[in-house]
Order: structure tokens, then C-alpha cells, then sequence
């Protein structure tokens, strides 16, 4: 059964992206990109760009999901990924981190992540290095496209130290985690046994990720250890999960399930307590939130006003504190991530979808 074709709320990040063609990624040129109002492009040539921060050493840290691959397993080594997005197929490299320096000098810091892809209609889409984070000048990174549910066998999904010379190594297996401590609701056909985490922050030394088909937020210490902040789904049902900022409490937004209601995603603060309160509505396909340094809420969408993804229909809106909305960049393709620069602008992953190389940053003017 085609995805489009599916029943509504039985599908999320990884289904609703894999939902777009490949076509339709190439319909639209990187140069169209460039050219959009108040952006300008900061690096191309990308493999599914995620998430990005900047490091202490001023350059841009970028997780790249990676170029997918041929390796397989089967129901009889582990469960699979429902069809018709499932089962999985990749590689035990590929997937990869790229850095910006402060002069725009670009360089590998590693490519010897695990990288997995959906199947390849109606769509692939591609998981590798989710996001990146910075503990002092230590770099770790959040493994979405790894597990055995993924067709890499003896891979598992988590977050990783990331050595200087590329080499990395596992501080807590979230893929193991999650198969103990499952959700309250989870929506079975709408399943990931080893989870796709997308979005990580650093606060007080210890890690904060969300996963969006399971749906919750995870604590992970610098030491490994592993808890849950909250179980989204036993309060919000399968909200899908998406996105993930810090200003004291925790915003988090949601995707929504595919094809999706319009004006239905959503934006909630997490207090320490566990508890949601919605903060912001309206929005189609929340992949980003991010705060700037006055706290003012910023809301990325994958694409305002669709019920799929559509070429040039991302957008990226500010929400003040008593609710006014501006929209502070338009068009964007297909954005999968962005974060805040020292120099007060933002960073966006843009082309998230598509084939590999097509990838691209674009920064979106704020100061200047």
C-alpha cells in the first residue's frame, strides 16, 4: 500500500518525509534556494543535512544523515519497520559530520557513522547522524539510522563521543533502552523497534532528545545514564515529536501525524515536572524551535500551509511572548533543522530530502 494512501495517524517523521519523491526533491534547483528573500546560501553538497550547532571553536557542526545503503536483516534476526515505509536497508558508514570553520573552510570530521535508508518508493528517506552537541570542547553526536529494525545488524541507535581524529564510541545504546522501557501508546503501525531520534540539546552537562514515533523525551548523563522525561503519548496520544529547544523550560514541537490536518502542529513548554502546556498553534510540520538570546520563540516548518511536504514551502516564524507571530523567512526547501549563530543569525538545514549532495545550509539574516 502506497504511503500516500495510508489511514491518518499512522505516520511520522521518517514515513511523512519518505512520503516526498525523490523527483519532487530535484524539482526544484539549489539555486532557487539561494535566491530566497533574506537568505543566503552558506554551504552545498550535503547527504540529508540534520541537525547543527556551532562549537566552541566558532566553526558549524553539521549532522548528515548519510547515503543510505544496500545491507539488509530479517524478521527472523529482529523486528522490522512496518511496510510500507519498512523494512530498512543501509550501511555501517556514511553516515557523517561536516565542519564550517569560521573562515568557510569545510572539512570530514568523521564519515564512519552508520546511515540507513526507507524503501525507495514511494521515497527514500535517509537516517544517519540526527544532531550534534558540545559538552566543554567534546563533540557528541545522535545516532538515528543505526539498529538491526534498520537492516544493520550488531549497529545500535545513541549518543556518541566523538574523538579528534574522526573515531567515535558509544555512551548510551538508546536502541536497547527504548526495547525495556516502552511508551504508554505507542501506535503500531506506525512502529521504529529501534527508535529515529531527531533533535538533541545540551543543558548542565547532560543530553535531552526526542523521538518521535515512540513519543517522549530522554535524559541521557554524560556518564550514560538513561531516563525518560516524559512519555508524550500517554498525555497527547501519537503528536509525533519533532523538535526540541531550551530557555529554562523545554519547547517542544510536533510534526503531527501524515497527511496532516492543517494549521495542526503544535508548540508545548516541558516544565521539570513532566508536564505539557501548549504555548503556540497553527503550524504545519514543526521540525525546528529554537530561542534567541532575548528568548523569543522561533518555529520552523517543513512546509506552511501543506498537508505533505511541498517544495518551497518551508517557513520559519517568530512568537512573541504574547502571541504575535512574524514570519522571518519563507520558501525554504524542505528544512530539516536550524540553529542560532554567535553572530545572531540563524542557521538552517535546508534540501533535508532528496538525493545525496543536494543538501544545504542557508543562513537566515537576522543582524545584518
Amino acid at each position: 500500500m502506497s504511503i500516500l494512501n495510508k489511514p491518518a495517524g499512522r505516520t511520522s517523521v521518517r514515513a511523512l518525509l519518505a512520503g516526498l519523491t525523490v523527483a519532487g526533491a530535484v524539482g526544484v534547483t539549489a539555486g532557487q534556494a539561494q535566491a530566497l528573500p533574506r537568505t543566503t546560501t552558506f554551504v552545498q553538497g550535503l547527504n540529508s543535512p540534520r541537525g547543527l550547532k556551532f562549537g566552541p571553536d566558532g566553526a558549524l557542526y553539521i549532522a548528515e544523515g548519510g547515503v543510505g545503503g544496500s545491507q539488509t536483516t530479517t524478521p527472523q534476526q529482529c523486528q522490522q519497520v512496518p511496510s510500507p515505509v519498512g523494512p530498512y536497508s543501509g550501511s555501517t558508514t556514511g553516515g557523517r559530520i561536516t565542519r564550517i570553520d569560521s573562515h568557510g573552510v569545510r572539512s570530514t570530521v568523521s564519515d564512519t557513522f552508520p546511515s540507513s535508508q526507507t524503501q525507495p518508493m514511494p521515497g527514500p528517506l535517509v537516517s544517519g547522524v540526527a544532531d550534534v552537541a558540545f559538552i566543554g570542547d567534546q563533540l557528541y553526536a545522535l545516532l538515528a539510522g543505526a539498529g538491526c529494525s534498520h537492516g544493520l545488524a550488531d549497529t545500535t541507535n545513541g549518543i556518541a563521543k566523538v574523538n579528534a581524529d574522526g573515531s567515535w564510541s558509544l555512551i548510551a545504546d538508546l536502541s536497547a533502552w527504548q526495547k525495556t522501557h516502552p511508551v504508554a501508546a505507542p501506535e503500531a503501525g506506525d512502529f521504529e523497534p529501534d527508535g529515529t531520534f531527531y533533535a538533541m540539546v545540551q543543558v548542565r552537562g547532560d543530553f535531552y532528545t526526542v523521538e518521535p514515533n515512540h513519543g517522549e523525551v530522554i535524559r541521557v548523563t554524560a556518564g550514560g545514564a538513561i531516563s525518560r522525561v516524559v512519555d508524550i503519548s500517554a498525555q497527547l496520544g501519537h503528536v509525533v515529536p519533532s523538535a526540541l529547544a531550551y530557555d529554562g523550560n523545554f519547547a517542544v514541537g510536533n510534526l503531527s501525524t501524515f497527511p496532516q490536518a492543517i494549521g495542526s502542529a503544535k508548540v508545548w513548554k516541558l516544565n521539570p515536572a513532566g508536564q505539557l502546556r501548549q504555548v503556540a498553534d497553527g503550524f504545519d510540520m514543526i521540525l525546528g524551535v529554537a530561542y534567541d538570546s532575548n528568548n523569543r520563540l522561533y518555529v520552523m516548518e517543513m512546509a506552511a500551509g501543506n498537508a505533505v511536504p511541498a517544495p518551497a514551502a518551508g517557513r520559519i516564524t517568530r512568537v512573541e511572548a504574547n502571541g504575535v507571530k512574524t514570519v522571518i523567512a519563507d520558501q525554504l526547501m524542505f528544512p530539516t533543522a536550524m540553529t542560532f549563530g554567535p553572530d545572531g543569525n540563524l542557521y538552517v538545514s535546508t534540501f533535508g530530502l532528496g538525493p545525496p549532495g543536494l543538501g544545504e545550509v542557508v543562513e537566515v539574516h537576522l543582524t545584518d
